[in-house]
């Protein structure tokens, strides 16, 4: 096994204090380790990649969905979750196996045209992404404690600097903490379940029976946007490219067992968040009119009472403190990538912020805003997709870990299915 720091303010940095979490992945390659402790070494890049999908974007689509829709959407999230499995399997696949992320190989493999072009976009999609994410916190901090929507923005974005000042500690730090925020929202939102019970028949009803009309197409995509997050296709595998390295091919194979393994907890949880999200919502406001998530606040606060309310808050502000965290540094990997320019993640901050500071300052409906966020969000998914599906097919880049004919048939699926949507929502839009 080898390692290799990343450039610094990219991603965590492997730091001296932190061999002791190096040997223990060594000595699961090797074998000296079984079962969960030979797992626990690797445990934690699919967990900062899950915090982009309980975000406060997914929070505002699971509202407007279940309020408006019932149990209608649920389809559609769990077929995203699933597809958001996959891509966040690939993209880790392309770190451990090249060594490079995402935006390094389209820079290194792609015309430098379409690279720039690529990089262009992906800039455009990180500010739909921090307006959702700094909107979110300052939501939170509104319905929780009253501050003006403008203020909380500007604490959110504040207290983001914060998190990111992990990264001078090293990632195991980091991703505790995205941990731990995660398991905020977790506990939130099964202690609302115990109070808002869902109907299981009706929900499985939904679940496996997709189904469509009139503006839920919106909101269907959006919710697809809210999942399929562009920029963790990027950051994941900036996050598996140089923790650990594999120095042969038996080993490159096992990290990717190991970081599947990852992946497939880490989406899980925040899968099931996300369909408990949209079926609370579903049972408490539907055809009450409640589509925003000020009206789910106030709605919970009535009815079943005001910890359920308060539990919706901490949940919307943990969920909009760390993704917006996460956010920042996958910018940091794509500019970085894409162009070889880098500057500090703080600058960056402030700069992605900016319009969602500028929104929250103008009083902008916060919800319908956090919505629209992520309808441009799911278009900006195909241009991380097709290339991640596109490199990860071919063996002069993967090597060994090159998928399969399924895996691939399946990530173009997936590709073809996502760019359908959008195009079906722009005609629906104009007509």
């Amino acid at each position: 096994m080898s390692t290799r720091a990343p450039a610094r303010g990219l991603v965590p940095r492997v730091l001296p204090g932190e061999a002791a979490t190096l040997r223990a992945a060594q000595e699961s390659l090797d074998g000296k380790r079984r079962g969960l402790r030979a797992l626990w070494p690797f445990l934690g890049p699919a967990f900062i990649a899950s915090v982009a999908y309980v975000d406060p974007g997914n929070f505002a689509t699971d509202v407007a969905g279940g309020a408006k829709y019932g149990y209608l959407l649920l389809w559609a999230v769990l077929a995203s979750n699933l597809m958001a499995m996959l891509v966040q399997t690939l993209s880790a696949k392309l770190g451990i196996a090249t060594g490079r992320n995402l935006a390094e190989v389209c820079r290194d493999n792609l015309p430098k045209r379409v690279s720039v072009g690529l990089w262009v976009q992906a800039e455009v999609i990180a500010m739909a992404t921090d307006l959702a994410e700094v909107l979110g916190a300052a939501l939170g901090l509104s319905l929780l404690f009253g501050i003006p929507l403008g203020w909380g923005a500007v604490i959110a974005v504040t207290a983001a600097f914060g998190i990111l000042a992990l990264q001078s500690i090293g990632f195991r730090q980091l991703e505790a903490v995205i941990a731990v925020f995660v398991g905020v929202i977790v506990v939130a939102f099964a202690f609302e379940l115990l109070a808002v019970t869902p109907d299981p028949s009706v929900m499985a009803d939904h679940l496996f029976s997709p189904e469509v009309h009139g503006e839920a197409i919106l909101l269907a995509v959006g919710i697809v946007g809210a999942t399929v997050m562009p920029h963790v296709i990027y950051l994941h595998s900036a996050l598996t490219q140089s923790r650990v390295r594999g120095a042969n091919e038996a080993e490159l194979k096992r990290i990717q067992r190991f970081e599947r393994v990852d992946v497939l907890i880490a989406m899980s949880i925040a899968g099931l968040v996300n369909l408990s999200m949209l079926a609370i919502f579903a049972t408490r406001f539907f055809g009450t009119g409640a589509e925003s998530i000020e009206d789910a606040y106030h709605g919970l606060h009535a009815d079943p009472g005001k910890w359920a309310a308060i539990l919706l808050g901490i949940a919307l502000l943990s969920s909009g403190l760390s993704s917006s965290s996460v956010g920042t540094l996958a910018g940091q990997v794509v500019m970085q990538g894409f162009i070889r320019r880098q500057i500090p993640v703080f600058a960056r901050r402030a700069i992605t912020a900016a319009p969602a500071l500028a929104v929250a300052l103008a009083g902008v409906d916060p919800s319908r805003a956090l919505v629209l966020s992520q309808v441009v969000l799911s278009f900006g998914i195909p241009f991380a997709l097709i290339p991640l599906v596109l490199f990860t097919s071919k063996r002069d880049v993967m090597g060994v870990l090159v998928n399969n004919r399924l895996t691939s048939s399946a990530a173009w699926a997936i590709a073809v299915v996502i760019s359908g949507l959008n195009v079906f929502l722009l005609v629906e839009t104009f007509r």
